[in-house]
């Protein structure tokens, strides 16, 4: 049987309604359903239809007996019922996007078929913007030199330094243009530099995976980080390997996967053992393994994975030099603030809140979206222990870090953080943060 045809979209009164908007922002989806059913005709049952969930479920989330956390269900909601995406903070969704007027698909409403809708909407609005400068450059010659990588090279060096300081989403349509033109020039070449082309393809895909990731698009992404180990594949790579199976353990993480996620950090350290276990590499894998377990609320292996990442971590001082350049940022700050949040993650946080606190001091000058996230983990660890006005000043700092940042990930860390301040929602510090939380985020 056909699934449910999409409603046309919200009445525009509600999405004006002052309530649903607060609704929204905090993610209060028993008020967003109730105010669906009142304002706009929309019963649970259709709502169930729509957002793919039971009815059972629908009437649950509406009495307040259950909640809704699940980025991927968060995101099935956005597209059943046409809520835009920046209202419940997230990234545009694919049916806000408009399509290029020569495409008459229209997009489905199926969730499991809305991120590769998505990723296809991008391409083919990137290759229109792109497409002249593409056929300019193939028109010319259609050879690739070594300063034709050596450009390119440059180009993804410089997406990755926008990346560390105003966060990935926005460079999606970019990359994406970019990782086209090199595999529809790797196609056409057949000299010694299609391997150099390959690799550079790879380390693309890599970058677009880890754009969609911080976009919290988790499918698109997971699709672009296949792409990546495939494109390397035969080419014995077994660190560039390592570094994209980490990604992807990072993401099963937030992506509620974390048995995944462990196998993936094995993996993982597996590929880079291959390699000649690179001591620093695998004092970031194996801090990776620590997260997928502290997610599983598993105590001692997350411990037993921090004390691996200490060790590599120390044979990698004397070894100075040796490691790739894209592990460089693991340093002893990281090692420690991240060892803070794993303890964090265990709900360890009098133990997590001065490693999270001496890195961020440490971490003076760093990348914005590094600090934020920090300075989340921080707050988190203090609200864990009741320390209510040291939170919401820290909680302040991750605010203030983010407004230069177009990183839906970051902005979601500030939404959960807020929703756990409901208990304490008329305590003065918390009536604050919700003041700058709303001037930061609008």
């Amino acid at each position: 049987m056909p699934g449910p045809q999409p409603h046309q979209g919200l009445p525009p009164e509600l999405l004006a309604n002052p309530e649903w908007q607060r609704a929204c922002q905090k993610r209060d989806f028993a008020k967003v359903f109730h105010l669906v059913r009142t304002k706009a005709g929309i019963y649970p049952s259709r709502v169930a239809a729509l957002c793919g969930m039971t009815p059972s479920r629908v009437g649950e989330i509406m009495s307040g007996r259950r909640g809704l956390a699940h980025i991927d269900v968060i995101e099935r909601v956005a597209d059943g019922l046409r809520i835009p995406g920046a209202m419940l903070g997230l990234a545009h969704r694919p049916w806000e996007i408009p399509s290029p007027a020569t495409s008459r698909d229209r997009l489905p409403s199926r969730s499991a078929q809305t991120y590769e809708t998505f990723a296809d909407t991008e391409r083919e609005t990137d290759a229109e913007s792109h497409s002249d400068f593409d056929d300019l450059l193939m028109l010319a010659d259609g050879r690739v030199t070594r300063s034709t990588l050596l450009a390119l090279r440059s180009s993804v060096e410089d997406y990755w330094r926008r990346d560390d300081e105003h966060g990935g989403a926005s460079l999606r349509p970019a990359v994406v243009g970019h990782l086209r033109y090199v595999t529809q020039v790797m196609r056409s070449v057949r000299t010694p530099l299609r391997r150099d082309l390959q690799s550079l393809a790879a380390e693309l895909a890599r970058l677009a995976g880890w754009a969609y990731f911080d976009a919290r698009q988790y499918s698109t992404a997971r699709t672009h980080f296949t792409q990546a180990l495939r494109l390397s594949h035969g080419q014995d790579d077994y660190l560039f390997m390592a570094n994209v199976l980490s990604c992807m353990s990072l993401q099963a993480t937030y992506d509620g996967q974390p048995v995944n996620a462990v196998a993936l950090a094995c993996k993982a350290q597996d590929s880079a053992r291959a390699a000649g276990g690179q001591p620093l590499v695998m004092s970031m894998l194996h801090m990776r393994e620590a997260f997928a377990h502290a997610t599983l609320r598993d105590a001692a292996s997350c411990h037993q994975a921090i004390g691996r990442s200490r060790d590599a971590y120390e044979q990698a001082r004397s070894q100075e030099g040796e490691a790739p350049s894209w592990i460089r940022y693991f340093d002893e700050t990281k090692l420690i603030v991240d060892t803070g949040i794993a303890l964090a993650k265990l709900g360890e946080s009098e133990r997590a809140e001065p490693l999270i606190a001496e890195g961020l001091r440490r971490e003076t000058g760093a990348q914005q979206r590094g600090r934020a996230f920090h300075a989340f983990w921080l707050a988190t660890a203090q609200l864990q222990q009741g320390k209510l006005d040291a939170a919401c000043h820290s909680a302040g700092l991750a605010l203030d870090l983010s407004a230069s940042l177009d990183s839906p990930r970051v902005a979601g860390h500030v939404h959960e953080f807020h929703q756990r301040l409901a208990p304490y929602a008329h305590e003065t510090p918390v009536i604050a943060f919700e003041q700058r939380m709303r001037e930061a985020l609008g």
